[in-house]
């Protein structure tokens, strides 16, 4: 664990100015608050925010920041609180801790819908302060860097939220490095085995045709230096992942990839930038269509640099990127470099962008989104994308991500000329509407009065905020029938049950959708959109659960080949709705595991055997057996309360068995029938408010299969 004295020093490194005595305090305090807590690994968890901190100083980022770090989980984890926090270290470093608390606390690798509300509440919380998501991707970073001594599951899981959201988003943020080294530190988790082939094929290349790199390298100093151009040059290899992405995007195999190395030319300032782009096409031959200009288009996150890629006589590829070094400082910080320090005062960088504003920007086209998916979407596409760059007719220039449309085009001017739009001409000709736009396009897009989006633009449109638009229109076009339909619609739903289709029943339902108003909710159920069972079951889902139909127990698990049965496992006894992986035994198909199971730890080294599986998304019966441990009250007409608590949830219990009587408890075993994972937790909940339940959990033994039977 790096000392105090060692991390200060990495700070004074870039900040003489350092407030030495601050963070020696912030440490010590962190230190205590996390007394005699341990990692999994057997380290004191303290140095854990130690390796934050640290990584944090490598993007020479200011005091307030390194504080942020080594307190970042005192709030969550320990004693401390935001009131001794802000007391100690100020309102700014107890706002930031409190806001990476918050950030820790999103479960973002849940399902869709609530996953974009986690994305929704990510934007807010970087909007108050970037340096919180800062923090926070220093935080995944260290963590992936330890991540094997996680369990197997969580490794996958953290792997693939990382992979997912934080990757991208460092990405988007300008931190190339960071964006590559969590990508490839979750590739070694996801995919070992792709990864590893992959570098066994770079160590064959370098012993077949040498220092590559090196080469290279040394000509383009030596061409550079006979133009009278001073730079810098640096050339590596890609990361695994990246080249495994390249072959997976370009269905080609190792051999066929030529790209996969990458070169830097760093000058003293913009003029040389393209002089050197002359000088590397003059002696290497450019490939068409990989040349980008960010320096006279510079990206939104401030990344400025000339992309262009060269072939050898060999015929072998290379990227090349050419910016200044201010330019470089913000390509591996990104946005930080707004909060970046050289010689103790806050670094000037003309190109740094305003992270208020970057916010603002990534944010704006998303605040009219009403879906949640809508919104999902558009955010995925938005951190993810490369962008083109077209011209409208009057020379301004219109961003929009690789692979857009006119459509796309049309909707970013303006969402009134993207519905009215009914054609478009590019660079004067006229093309269809699902024309993919190029870099340096100029676009014209022509309207017609009382045009309306049409439903085959939903294919042909690429960006969030264009999506969001022609749905929105699609629905008002026929707005009045659906309503309409809707209404009757729910009336029949609601009469099956036994029940009314009233404006408070239809205004719970629209509340419980997270719609707006009753009659969105009529004008989705007229469109199809939503099912009078949702509806139903949005109100009184006890009812909507017995009378919608049931998935029978066969049919119940999506994923088994045809003829292949399967049984539940006993250690962990898996419910619908919970993540589930089938293993497979010769003679007994396949038995089915909670994701989490401890069981499955048996078979970490038999992937033959591993089945990824579904439950039905349809209502299913309650047969399926939970074991629930309870303690309760010793106490006349306890227990049977507690029976009836359990019948009214719709429970059936087929087995009760007492563990330990004491005078003053009981500790029982109850076996009870479910439909789903939602009953269980609604039944536990029921049980955990009774007075007189002290205790309940679920109740799951060690898998007793035997590993050997193939």
């Amino acid at each position: 664990m790096i000392s105090a004295d060692n991390l200060i020093a990495l700070v004074r490194d870039y900040n003489p100015k350092t407030n030495a005595d601050r963070i020696a305090a912030a440490y010590d305090f962190g230190r205590e608050m996390h007394d005699g807590q341990f990692r999994r690994s057997g380290e004191p968890y303290f140095s854990h925010p130690v390796a934050v901190a640290a990584i944090l100083t490598e993007q020479q980022l200011d005091d307030a920041t390194i504080i942020t770090a080594l307190l970042h989980d005192t709030i969550e984890d320990t004693d401390a609180s935001y009131g001794v926090v802000a007391e100690k270290f100020g309102d700014e470093v107890a706002m930031l801790v409190d806001g990476v608390t918050k950030l820790t606390n999103l479960q973002l690798s849940s399902h869709e819908t609530k996953q974009a509300e986690n994305f929704r509440k990510l934007f807010m919380a970087m909007s108050r302060d970037l340096r919180v998501i800062l923090v926070k991707l220093a935080d995944r970073l260290h963590n992936m860097r330890t991540i094997r001594s996680m369990a197997a599951e969580k490794q996958v899981q953290k792997a693939r939220e990382t992979m997912d959201i934080y990757a991208p988003l460092a990405g988007r943020m300008g931190m190339q490095w960071m964006r590559e080294e969590l990508e490839d530190l979750s590739f070694r988790v996801l995919n070992p085995e792709a990864r590893q082939s992959i570098i066994r094929r770079f160590i064959t290349l370098q012993k077949e045709s040498g220092d590559v790199i090196e080469r290279i390298t040394g000509d383009m100093k030596h061409e550079l230096a006979k133009a009278g151009i001073t730079a810098e040059v640096l050339g590596r290899a890609k990361k695994p992942y990246s080249i495994w992405r390249k072959m997976e995007e370009k269905e080609q195999g190792f051999s066929r990839l030529s790209d996969i190395y990458g070169f830097r030319i760093i000058t003293d300032n913009e003029e040389d930038c393209y002089r050197a782009l002359g000088t590397i096409h003059q002696r290497w031959r450019a490939v068409p269509e990989r040349f980008k200009d960010y320096i006279s288009q510079p990206k939104t996150n401030g990344y400025r640099s000339i992309h262009t890629t060269v072939s050898g006589r060999d015929g072998k590829r290379v990227e090349v990127q050419i910016r200044t070094r201010q330019m470089h400082d913000v390509a591996e910080t990104g946005v930080a470099a707004h909060w970046s320090y050289r010689d103790g005062v806050r670094s000037n960088n003309p190109f740094a962008v305003d992270p208020v504003k970057w916010v603002a920007g990534l944010t704006e086209q998303f605040d009219a989104e009403e879906d949640h998916e809508d919104f999902l979407e558009a955010v995925k596409l938005e951190m993810y994308s490369d962008q083109v760059f077209c011209f409208s007719p009057k020379g301004d220039v219109v961003k929009l991500p690789r692979g857009a449309t006119p459509i796309d085009y049309a909707y970013a001017i303006h969402t009134r000329i993207g519905s009215a739009c009914v054609g478009a001409k590019v660079d004067g000709l006229r093309v269809p509407l699902w024309t993919r736009l190029k870099n340096g396009q100029s676009v014209e897009i022509i309207i017609a009065e009382g045009q309306t989006p049409q439903v085959s633009w939903l294919d042909i449109a690429t960006t969030g905020k264009a999506r969001t638009a022609i749905r929105r229109a699609l629905r008002e076009v026929d707005r009045e029938r659906f309503i309409k339909l809707g209404r009757e619609l729910a009336r029949s739903g609601f009469e099956h049950v036994g029940r009314k289709s009233t404006d408070k029943a239809l205004a719970t339902a629209a509340r419980h959708l997270r719609l707006k108003t009753q009659d969105e909710l009529l004008a989705r159920l007229g469109s199809a959109e939503l099912t009078a069972h949702d509806v139903v079951q949005a109100v009184y889902p006890d009812l909507a659960s017995e009378e919608g139909d049931k998935v029978p127990p066969r049919r119940a698990v999506i994923g088994l080949s045809p003829g292949q049965s399967f049984e539940r496992a006993p250690c962990c006894q898996p419910l619908p709705g919970e993540r589930i992986i089938g293993i497979t035994f010769r003679g007994k198909g396949v038995v089915v595991h909670a994701i989490d199971c401890d069981g499955l730890g048996a078979y970490e080294d038999q992937p033959e055997r591993w089945i990824d599986l579904n439950w039905h998304s349809g209502t299913h019966p309650a047969v399926y057996g939970v074991s629930l441990e309870l303690t309760i009250g010793n106490d006349a007409g306890v227990l049977g309360r507690i029976c009836t608590l359990i019948g009214e949830k719709k429970a059936n219990i087929s087995d009760l068995e007492f563990v330990d009587r004491k005078p003053d408890y009981y500790r029982l075993q109850v076996n009870v029938e479910l439909r789903d994972i939602e009953q269980l937790h609604s039944l536990m909940l029921t049980l955990e408010a009774d007075s007189d339940v002290a205790a309940v959990d679920r109740f799951r033994e060690k898998a007793k299969h035997p590993v050997s039977t193939g």
